[in-house]
């Protein structure tokens, strides 16, 4: 373990934005953690696999990258195994490790960026599936008494791309491991249309959790830049949660309006249709923009600021505001 002192963290956010930290250091064990935390009295940055961040300036302080791997089977019978995965862990990786054992649950979760750390952290989702329908424990290290801490899956409080760790206890842990409870039997998830579509141009009416993961894929490929070619954080923008008489309001102006029925009895609008709708797809100002296949996605072409891409996405949530009357929230950090 080195704690190196000026280090450019352009490598290790997907935006790729060049900002320095003051020192950086890289922990595989909570050992590692808790010697550098005991001779430390900076800022501290806790970095996962750099996918949903956005830096706008230099961080005057010590940036620490998780990198606690390791994947452990708890217990398991028949029906389920419960898995304990290093925060460090890539989450695609670990998706692939799950579909090779035939653990299903998380096929609808893949190639999504990122380490197993923020899956709790920003309760992942996508395609008819979110990361807290399999999770029962996120164990952490309290930054402040340097004990380790289990929460349960009720303790995470889980929200629509949230959990206790974005809101009240927001930089307070370091999480280390996540429990996941997986199914051994096969059960598919297809329900989202996407899905559906892409099974039956790729001529499989059977599909096993693998197949349902390479449709994930080919979908995500078809919409989504490559972080390693283009500098982005995927979905930069929440969709929406609005009223009733919102969306109604939205749908007598906009017959197609995408709209989703919550169990609550509100729906969840499409952000990227409401960008897209202002006119911002495929917007590109210098050398950053609005991506041309996905309005969601704010892009860094090379050498953009992260101020800039700031800037972006506040104009952007202008305009849907004044034409939409809904207040877009941003998925990604800012820092």
């Amino acid at each position: 373990m080195e704690i190196k002192k000026n280090i450019s963290l352009k490598s290790y956010n997907t935006f790729g934005i060049d900002v320095v930290a003051y020192a950086f250091v890289e922990v595989s064990s909570i050992d590692e953690l808790k010697d550098v935390l005991l001779d430390n009295n900076q800022p501290i940055l806790i970095l996962g696999g750099g996918s949903n961040l956005l830096f706008t300036k230099d961080f005057e302080g010590i940036a620490i990258k998780n990198n606690l791997k390791g994947i452990t089977v708890v217990s398991e019978n028949e029906d389920e195994v419960y898995l304990k995965v290093g925060a460090g862990e890539v989450w695609h990786e670990f998706v692939l490790f799950c579909i090779e054992n035939n653990y299903a649950g998380i096929e609808n979760l893949s190639l999504i960026p990122g380490n197993v750390g923020a899956s709790p952290m920003q309760n992942i989702g996508a395609y008819g599936v979110e990361v807290k329908d399999v999770i029962t424990a996120v164990e952490a290290f309290d930054l402040k008494d340097y004990s380790i801490k289990t929460f349960s899956n009720q303790m995470c409080d889980f929200g629509y791309r949230s959990s206790i760790f974005k809101t009240s206890e927001k930089g307070n842990y370091f999480i280390t491991s996540v429990t996941f409870k997986l199914s051994k039997q096969t059960r598919i998830n297809t329900s989202y249309g996407a899905i559906s579509g892409e099974l039956e141009s790729m001529n499989i009416s059977n599909p096993t959790i693998k197949d349902v993961s390479t449709a994930v894929i080919n979908i995500r490929l078809s919409k989504l830049p490559d972080p390693k070619k283009i500098g982005n954080s995927g979905s930069f923008f929440k969709n929406p949660i609005v009223s009733k008489i919102q969306k109604n309001k939205i749908i007598q102006n906009y017959p197609d309006a995408p709209n989703y029925l919550q169990p609550d009895g509100t729906f969840k609008m499409a952000a990227g249709w409401l960008i897209e709708k202002c006119g911002w797809k495929g917007k590109r100002i210098d050398n950053y923009g609005v991506h041309d296949l996905q309005a969601l996605v704010l892009v860094n072409y090379g050498g953009a600021k992260g101020s800039d891409i700031f800037k972006l996405s506040e104009q952007v949530i202008e305009s849907v505001k004044t034409q939409f009357e809904i207040v877009l929230e941003r998925e990604v950090n800012i820092l």
